[in-house]
């Protein structure tokens, strides 16, 4: 029988999940294995590198549990951009920075004030504490051992691709969406990587490849560790917001794609690259196509924080997101509820911005603060749309992903907020289904990735803005920007308490 089945494997800040698919994208089987996230000092986000892998194998073990694996025609890749990841010399793990990190903030900021809009000449992205080249920097000022030991630098996803191949590389869109790339050529750059201080890094540049290019197949070690077939083509992929917005069904110039997930992700597809300073990054996923991007780590990172920290705290035994929806529904909505930022981990203008709920009345419950987490985050997005929107993007539809949409309400308050129509595709894993398209292009069962879209998503539902519920949120988020714009001192001065 010849290969009918297509595996996406999903690489998250958190959860390593591999999804099986058959040619058409309906999925087969699923099984996510959640990692260890390491915090050793204020502002820092690391995870066992060692661990992602052997997190993935459980994941790909799991995923095919009674499916023969001969039936599978290729395996494709996604996962979080950004951070840092660096193998030594022999390829080996040597540090892994999830992209919610802060610690280069002070760096960023000073690149940027030197260098920022040189940078943006060459990559269109100024530097951010996250970003791979800024936390590099970091490395090699702070933690020069390590920064001598580096042999390759790459991405989360990057990381299995080479355990299960044997061969290192990386592919245009993470690198470009980590500011490394000149744009639109999609290339690597020295004056680029001279700009970051990093003039001696260009060794550790990984050969680049376009996402639909097979970087090599299964190794016979790799297959008896996983249950893969040795031979099996593995296929470069994708960062995974251009994964996950492929996976919901955009993809074709116009089309808007939010992804409702740890990061807010808020990405216009283009045939053009932004060259707007205002527009966070670009991303290149093959000549001729862009994302445009405004993003920031304000999206659902905040609920699970919440859950992390208070619910699970208090010892709940259920499904706590279960709880935190059914909180959000009873709750009584009023003009005047509390408000909330959603600034755990800094904002797009910096990392000093911090989070917190204001307006808190004795009759309100914690239904009300999470509506008005919910709220907050929707209200970040929308400003990040309408940074996009200013930059000169037209969007009439809007397709929506990332785990936020598992919730009964969020959606249709992304609707409502955002005064736009609203698409949430089938696909629970938007981001391993996008993996699995490269993968369909990459071996021809696709010409190309508008043809894959075509083919493999679909739609679950669409939603409208509700009329009244839309005003009441537009009148809100007038008050929540000048709220953002009273609070800048505050965060300023309280950062500043924070400094040696």
């Amino acid at each position: 029988m010849a290969p009918d089945l297509l595996l996406g494997i999903d690489i998250g800040n958190t959860v390593v999940k591999a999804v099986l698919f058959d040619l058409d994208g309906q999925q087969i089987a699923r099984h996510g294995v959640d990692g260890t996230t390491l915090e050793p000092a204020p502002g820092t986000v690391e995870r066992p590198v060692d661990e992602l892998w052997d997190n993935a194998r459980a994941a790909i073990a799991g995923c095919l549990r009674g499916i023969d694996p001969e039936r599978l025609a290729a395996i494709g890749l996604s996962g979080h951009g950004n951070g840092l990841y660096l193998l030594d010399k022999t390829g080996a793990p040597l540090l892994g920075i999830q992209s919610l990190d802060s610690r280069a903030a002070a760096l960023a900021a000073s690149l940027d004030e030197a260098v920022g809009a040189d940078l943006h000449d060459i990559c269109l992205q100024r530097p951010w504490p996250a970003q791979t080249p800024s936390l590099l920097a970091w490395v090699k000022v702070h933690l020069p051992k390590v920064y001598a030991q580096a042999g390759t630098l790459c991405f989360a996803k990057d990381v299995i691709g080479s355990r299960l191949t044997g061969v290192r590389a990386s592919e245009v869109s993470d690198m470009s969406g980590a500011g490394l790339l000149r744009l639109p050529e999609a290339s690597y750059d020295a004056r680029l990587m001279a700009l970051y201080g990093l003039a001696d890094a260009m060794p550790l540049l990984p050969p680049l490849m376009t996402p639909t290019d097979v970087i090599g197949r299964v190794t016979v070690e790799a297959g008896n560790a996983t249950g893969l077939k040795a031979g099996t083509p593995v296929v470069a992929g994708y960062f995974d917001v251009v994964a996950s917005a492929l996976g919901s069904g955009a993809g074709t110039p116009g089309t808007m794609s939010v992804v409702l997930g740890s990061w807010s992700i808020n990405q216009v597809f283009a045939a053009t690259p932004a060259r707007d300073p205002a527009v966070f990054m670009v991303t290149s996923f093959g000549p001729d196509r862009f994302t445009n991007m405004d993003n920031s780590a304000t999206s659902a990172a905040n609920l699970e924080w919440y859950v992390r920290t208070l619910v699970e705290r208090a010892g709940h035994k259920g499904d706590p997101f279960a709880l935190v929806n059914e909180l959000v529904g009873r709750a009584a909505m009023a003009p005047d509820d509390p408000m909330f930022h959603p600034f755990l981990y800094g904002g797009r203008h910096g990392a000093h911005q911090r989070g917190g709920f204001y307006g808190i009345a004795g009759w309100h419950d914690e239904g009300h603060l999470l509506r008005a987490l919910y709220e907050g985050v929707a209200f970040e997005h929308r400003r990040h749309v309408q940074t996009l929107t200013a930059s000169g993007a037209h969007i009439a539809q809007v397709y929506l992903s990332g785990g936020g949409t598992r919730s009964p309400y969020w959606p249709q308050m992304m609707a409502d907020v955002l005064g736009l129509p609203v698409r949430l595709g089938a696909a629970e894993e938007t981001g391993a289904l996008g993996a699995a398209m490269a993968a369909a292009v990459a071996i021809g069962i696709c010409p190309d990735e508008e043809a894959a879209v075509a083919r493999m998503s679909r739609a679950r539902a669409a939603l409208l803005p509700d009329t009244a519920r839309q005003g009441l949120h537009d009148r809100r988020f007038a008050v929540w920007q000048r709220l953002t714009t009273a609070m800048e001192p505050f965060w300023t001065d309280l950062a500043a308490l924070g400094q040696p």
